[in-house]
């Protein structure tokens, strides 16, 4: 079987350096189903930007992902289909002007809306979105007060608890409430017919009840006390508030124009900028719009719009796992990673510098238009590509240093690491009333950041596991892991994933694999494998808090399933011979190629990485050559 491995790695190795950018970069999609692209369809017509050569790209793009039953989905095997994705597909095809209400498929759209519950049934930024294009009215009140933003990080309650994906959204949304800003053009499609209850609720969920009313009011009471000194001037506050909540967003565009280089916040903020006066020629906001449209990429021959890019994770990714598959720090396709990768490591504080003051900017960003928004996975992706340099050339040590540095700072006090900002994890945000709360609004320690930092430090630095940052990661995971053996992960989907990166980052810092927390997760994978000899795991899994199968494998969470498995084993088992047979053999089914591999937010957000394809089986294929090649 050795020569079938080292066929599949030389011919992924062809395929990584055949599709390297001239930069440096890998630039694979960040594919994210068709929100954004119907958002990028509303903002145009709401904006009344002739751009119609996109605009009938995407059309096409969002027309081609309907299911028979007219409905959109978020992945393939959610059931009927998703009322959230199917009213903004429904919405953007009839503001583009290219779709009509009497459409065969417009009219099967419609009537699953409607069998759903209609507009209602979706989620708060559709009704923002909504709301801001004259679809419907603004709620009367909000449960979040924008005084919050006047508090200081240090009082026990402020908005800099929120997560910085939370505030980037948060805050515009927060202007367009208070002003009851719409914007509706004469060609607005009219959808009022969606709307079959006199009142929409805005942001209360299906999990919303009394306790939590009780005790979200009992935060607001916190925050108004703090906001105390002000009482006497609620005119005065309201301006200031608002002046600093314009103020945030301005001071946090990126170079390309874009909001915290998301596609959410900068369409929310151009919105927002409108409420606060600024034209639509606005140098801000035209620079925006640009920043989002650059944001096009093509997928077999569509045209989709990401929600951003992720050229920094694919090229820190694959400049890794070629070195690892023999390729010499000497080629020319890893020279030129490391001099694009070194380009893009930050220098300047971002919002992480609040609760980690006393550390130098060293970290990288997801995008390769990210300059102030660094998180660790990344971080320690890069870091782990630049290792050989930083250990055979003097002028990297700095860089390195500053890397190492600020990654290890960014443990959480609970002994975990968080993608983006220290101890972003306090309960009562859970209290607040919004869909998807714990995953937008909160940036606690994660299974999988953890699990990789520690399998980073224990591969590349001098670190053990009797040092003390170590240990406390290594207990954060052990209190952790589930009742059968698995560990959830925040930003893969999902078990699989988040067992993956906690074993093997236990095991590179040296936990034996006798040890009864792996062999646990080891059991456990075993009892999941299929009978394919593969691995798969579904998109459901983060929406039920528990395994979902598939009913299929894939090469992605074959790979990671398998690297456990090689990790701990001193062997060649069945399990691990049958799942090297699903990856060499082109065992995958077509469509599970696209599957969603990695998610944002439960039953909301999903991503279907395409260098995943190449990356981890790579990676996996590799470490079996090297353990077992003669």
């Amino acid at each position: 079987m050795l020569h079938k491995v080292e066929a599949e790695i030389n011919r992924i190795v062809n395929v990584l350096f055949q599709d390297q950018s001239p930069d440096g970069s890998w630039n694979y999609p960040f594919e994210t189903g068709i929100v954004s692209d119907c958002y990028m369809i509303i903002l145009l017509r709401t904006l009344e930007i002739k751009d119609e050569e996109l605009i009938k790209a995407l059309v096409g793009r969002i027309m081609g992902r309907q299911e028979q039953n007219g409905a959109w989905k978020l992945f393939r095997d959610e059931e009927e289909g998703n009322i959230t994705a199917t009213v903004e597909a429904y919405y953007a095809l009839l503001y583009s002007g290219y779709r009509d209400k009497h459409d065969k498929n417009m009219q099967m759209a419609r009537q699953f809306i409607l069998s759903k519950g209609g507009v209602a049934k979706t989620h708060m930024f559709t009704k923002v979105m909504l709301a801001i294009t004259g679809q419907s009215d603004w709620p009367s009140d909000f449960p979040v007060p924008i005084e919050v933003i006047l508090l200081p990080a240090s009082f026990p309650v402020s908005f800099f608890d929120l997560s910085i994906y939370g505030r980037a959204n948060l805050i515009p949304i927060l202007i367009l409430v208070h002003h009851r800003f719409s914007i509706k053009t004469k060609h607005a499609p009219d959808i009022s017919d969606l709307f079959q209850e006199s009142e929409v609720p805005f942001v209360k969920n299906s999990d919303w009840n009394e306790d939590r009313e009780f005790k979200w009011q009992s935060v607001l009471t916190l925050m108004k006390q703090g906001m105390g000194i002000f009482q006497n001037f609620p005119a005065q506050l309201r301006s200031m508030a608002l002046r600093r909540a314009e103020q945030y967003m301005i001071e946090r565009i990126e170079p390309d124009g874009t909001f915290y280089s998301y596609f959410s916040s900068t369409f929310l903020m151009i919105f927002a900028l409108l409420a606060r006066g600024y034209s639509k020629s606005d140098p801000i906001i035209t620079h925006a719009i640009q920043g989002l449209k650059s944001m096009v990429c093509q997928i077999r021959g569509d045209l989709h719009v990401q929600y951003t890019t992720a050229t920094v994770w694919n090229t820190a990714l694959i400049s890794s796992v070629l070195q690892g598959a023999g390729v010499p720090s000497s080629a020319k396709v890893i020279q030129q990673a490391d001099q694009y990768l070194r380009s893009r490591q930050h220098s300047k504080y971002g919002d992480w510098a609040i609760r980690n003051p006393n550390t130098k900017p060293g970290g990288w960003g997801f995008s390769n238009i990210n300059t102030i928004n660094p998180d660790v996975d990344d971080s320690i992706a890069v870091l782990r590509a630049m290792r050989v340099f930083a250990t055979e050339q003097d002028p990297y040590h700095e860089s390195w240093d500053r890397g190492i540095n600020w990654v290890i700072s960014m443990q959480n006090d609970d002994g975990g690491w968080p993608a983006f900002e220290r101890n972003a994890n306090k309960p009562f945000l859970t209290w607040l009333p919004l869909e998807g709360g714990e995953d937008i609004l909160m940036d606690p320690s994660t299974a999988d950041i953890t699990g990789r930092t520690l399998q980073f430090l224990g591969d590349c630095t001098l670190l053990n596991k009797n040092h003390q940052i170590i240990k406390r990661g290594v207990d954060w995971l052990l209190n952790n892991q589930k009742e059968d053996g698995s560990w959830y992960g925040q930003w893969g989907s999902c078990y699989i994933y988040g067992t993956w990166t906690a074993v093997t980052g236990m095991s590179a810092i040296g936990m034996p694999a006798a040890d009864p927390a792996i062999q646990k997760a080891v059991n456990w994978l075993h009892e999941i494998q299929n009978p394919d000899g593969g691995w798969g795991e579904s998109c459901k899994s983060d929406i039920e808090k528990r395994y979902v199968p598939l009913g299929a494998s894939t090469r992605t969470h074959t790979a990671w399933a398998l690297d456990i498995l090689l990790m701990t084993s001193t062997q060649v088992t069945p399990a691990i011979e049958r799942g090297v047979r699903f990856l060499i053999d082109g065992k995958q089914e077509d469509w599970a190629a696209d599957y969603p591999k990695g998610r944002g937010v439960a039953g909301i957000f999903y991503i279907h990485y395409h260098s995943y394809e190449y990356i981890w089986p790579l990676w996996t294929l590799v470490r079996y050559r090297q353990k077992y090649s003669p």
